[in-house]
């Protein structure tokens, strides 16, 4: 009997661990809205610290404890805009980021009032001229779109390795909001289940912030980011019902290792077995 108990045990805990969950966790939210960058700082300053100090810059991980932040401004000298490849924030600068989008890829624009550039190249004005007037910078010089699409994922890794990893806590600045609900971020867990979601507050030609901590030991394994209602294209102008909208720092408590499906069941079976064991010994007895 408690060994048919102890199986069925290790099977629905087993389960528990691998089965989709839908309960939506509790989270702590920073949010804000204003015309320029000093009108959001003290928020932005808020959730740097809540996420953890110190700042762990380019440092291969893992580190314990601590922050990333990318404000796609590197590069000093390097030609932009600039066609960034997927896991350039992992693989060449260690941040613990790899992104993915629906679209055609992803760029960091040309440099807000780069005298070395062309004015049509500041702020996506390549993409589309008009953008160049309505986008601002939180953080000089650049910012950071997809291409062909409005959504981004956001994946997490061990800095400088291939080895997943979690954060408890991630938050973005958004150029030029204007319409509201349209820009969203979704927090999603380990097993791809939703955590969180909310929309960014507007800012119309202005920025905003959002970021969410979850301080009770949920885990981000992905962040979904979806930018206005309409990708940055040659097409697409800003303005009457058309929300293009273009991101700048992301922040992000230090991204930390999780186990693999198999190392949790392993664990699992770890604590479990020595049980089933002690309780066979134990019915040995009482015969």
């Amino acid at each position: 009997m408690f060994k048919g108990f102890y199986q069925s045990a290790t099977i629905a805990l087993a389960t528990l661990l691998l089965t989709p969950t839908t309960t939506l966790a509790a989270a702590i939210t920073f949010a804000d809205a204003g015309a320029d960058a000093a009108s959001i700082q003290d928020t932005v300053d808020d959730f740097r610290a809540a996420v953890g100090e110190p700042n762990n810059g380019n440092a291969v991980g893992p580190i314990k404890g601590g922050r990333r932040q990318i404000d796609w401004d590197g590069r000093p000298g390097a030609a932009a805009p600039f066609d960034m490849p997927a896991d350039f924030f992992n693989a060449i600068v260690p941040r613990g980021t790899v992104y993915d989008t629906p679209g055609s890829g992803f760029q960091i624009s040309g440099a807000d009032g780069d005298p070395n550039n062309i004015a049509d190249d500041e702020n996506f004005g390549n993409i589309n001229p008009t953008y160049a007037g309505i986008f601002k910078t939180f953080s000089a010089e650049k910012l950071f779109t997809t291409i062909d699409s409005n959504i981004l994922d956001v994946n997490f890794f061990v800095p400088g390795t291939d080895r997943r990893a979690a954060v408890s806590g991630f938050g973005a600045v958004f150029t030029d909001v204007d319409l509201p609900d349209t820009t969203t971020i979704e927090y999603y867990d380990l097993k791809d289940n939703l955590l969180f979601s909310d929309s960014v507050l507007t800012a119309d030609n202005g920025l905003s912030f959002l970021g969410v901590l979850f301080d009770e030991g949920e885990q981000i394994g992905r962040v979904r980011i979806t930018n206005g209602n309409a990708a940055l294209s040659a097409d697409n102008f800003d303005g009457n019902g058309v929300d293009v909208v273009a991101m700048d720092d992301f922040i992000f408590s230090e991204p930390e290792a999780v186990p693999e499906p198999s190392s949790l069941l392993g664990l699992l079976l770890a604590g479990i077995l020595p049980l089933m064991g002690w309780r066979r010994r134990q019915g040995r007895h009482d015969a």
